[in-house]
């Protein structure tokens, strides 16, 4: 008996898991909060003994946001660190120079958990924890309809997913009743909104929905209110709330809508919320702030470490990749997460936030 706990404990090993994010730059404030999320979690479950004993390791690079800096760091950390698993990455255009280059399909990796602006095709290594694109302007139209707001303006990032991204949108948007009336585009890791903002000031849309980073969207508000625009603004979930608040003030936040797919972060609503405050209090106040991103990052950490149990004793990525493919609806405390064949999304989780007079979140 003690042998085979001897061999068992032997056998224990780290489980790595790779992280290639904008950890400085426009989207520095997400991917921080993200990865932040993603350490806290993996922290409590090495303090109470890890998976089996392994324990769970990130290991990070910054690529800024550039699209070659998000390949030559993936290379880099495949080469140096060895994970097993990637996690965490952001950006459209990222993501699609990712998936073009065939990094992931040649070293047999999953990726579980990422944040994109556009929607991602189905491919067999991409996995993410939270409701896709369409859900949200399903959500977001869906509630604009009941109100009489039809006409409708899409503000977007451009990438290799753009022409897609607006025929999704424009069919998403007909189904519950509206009407895509005007749209223009950004061009990614900048903040030039300029022409964009003359599109909407001169076709006048009875709301814009943003799917867009939140320092493009907060410079787009900032212009478009300062110069007359009165159209309600819908953002997706990729727009940073805390990044447009340090660049808005009160007056331009409020009214704006946004779509969140994870539970509230700021206060208990769930088991998975009430963990997640539990956990962040025990942390030692982590240097990156609350948010929704990080609430993001501990649930792609809880589906890291559901992965790693099913996986047993085949830690390697192909016993990973494998266990993720049997994820079929774990509920995460009031937080479901599955995955099926042509369905990774994970979730179809989405509420309705708005940002009141005071600057707050309310449901």
């Amino acid at each position: 008996m003690a042998s085979a706990a001897f061999f068992g404990a032997a056998m224990a090993a780290p489980v790595v898991v790779g992280q290639v994010a904008p950890l400085s730059g426009l989207r520095a404030g997400d991917a921080r909060g993200y990865s932040a999320g993603m350490q806290m979690y993996f922290n409590h479950v090495n303090k109470t003994g890890g998976i089996n004993g392994n324990t769970l390791v990130l290991a990070r690079k910054d690529d800024a946001g550039t699209v070659d800096q998000t390949l030559a760091a993936t290379e880099q950390l495949l080469s140096e660190q060895r994970p097993v698993l990637l996690a965490g990455y952001m950006g459209s255009s990222n993501l699609a120079a990712l998936q073009k280059s065939g990094i992931l399909a040649r070293e047999k990796i999953a990726l579980i958990g990422y944040r994109s602006g556009a929607f991602q095709p189905d491919i067999p290594q991409l996995y993410n924890v939270r409701a896709d694109l369409r859900e949200e302007i399903g959500k977001i139209t869906e509630h604009l309809a009941t109100v009489g707001v039809t006409q409708l303006g899409f503000f977007y990032e451009e990438s290799a997913y753009a022409s897609a991204l607006l025929a999704r949108a424009d069919e998403t948007i007909k189904k519950h009743g509206g009407k895509l009336v005007a749209k223009a585009s950004y061009e990614a890791d900048t903040l030039r909104i300029e022409a964009a903002n003359r599109t909407f000031l001169a076709t006048k849309p009875q709301a814009i929905i943003m799917a867009a980073s939140g320092a493009a969207a907060a410079a787009f508000v900032e212009k478009y209110r300062l110069e007359g625009g009165t159209a309600r603004l819908f953002a997706s979930s990729d727009v940073d709330l805390e990044q447009m608040s340090k660049r808005l003030g009160d007056e331009h936040m409020q009214g704006i809508s946004i779509a969140q797919v994870t539970p509230n972060p700021y206060r208990v609503s769930s088991k998975l919320s009430k963990e997640f405050r539990e956990v962040h209090a025990k942390s030692g106040e982590p240097d990156v702030p609350v948010s929704y991103a990080m609430m993001e990052g501990f649930i792609t950490a809880k589906v890291i470490a559901e992965v790693v149990r099913r996986a047993g004793t085949k830690l390697n990525r192909e016993g990973l990749a494998a266990a993720l493919e049997n994820i079929d609806n774990v509920d995460l405390g009031g937080y479901t997460v599955g995955y099926r064949q042509g369905l990774r999304m994970g979730s179809r989780f989405v509420e309705l936030s708005i940002v009141s007079a005071a600057g707050k979140i309310r449901q």
